[in-house]
């Protein structure tokens, strides 16, 4: 699947967000090893602490899935889903793609589907805390 594919499908995605007090709607679309594409929005809660995030909302979906292989993932948002600039993912989102993905997986993120940026996880999580930090 291309990246402006994908940057579809999170631009779809985002329609479905719940972000009643930030007004902030983010959609990903993340593409699996074996081509399959799960996709999450942004979802908050009155208490702050337990809204998730678009992009965990995909890694969650798609690992409960039984997924574990992962090739990249398409991030938009704006306010009142109005999309205006490239949308980053937060440090708790990219950490939980270090879990599941190494340095080289792309994240993309887009104002529209004709004008999006490509970067890796090492370019946007350098010096990250891994699995790999942890082995005996």
């Amino acid at each position: 699947m291309n990246n402006k594919e994908l940057v579809k499908i999170a631009f779809n995605a985002m329609q479905k967000a719940y972000a009643p007090y930030s007004n902030y709607k983010v959609g990903a679309a993340l593409l699996t090893e074996s081509n399959k594409v799960y996709t999450g929005c942004n979802i908050e809660n009155a208490a702050y602490g337990p809204t998730n995030c678009a992009e965990r909302t995909a890694f969650f979906k798609a690992i409960s899935e039984g997924e574990q292989s992962f090739s990249k993932i398409a991030i938009v948002g704006g306010k009142n889903g109005v999309v205006t600039d490239m949308f980053m993912p937060c440090g708790v989102c990219r950490q939980v793609m270090a879990e599941f993905c190494d340095g080289d997986f792309e994240i993309i993120v887009a104002k529209s589907q004709d004008d999006f940026k490509v970067f890796t996880l090492k370019e946007l999580l350098p010096f990250g805390f891994s699995k790999n930090n942890v082995k005996d």
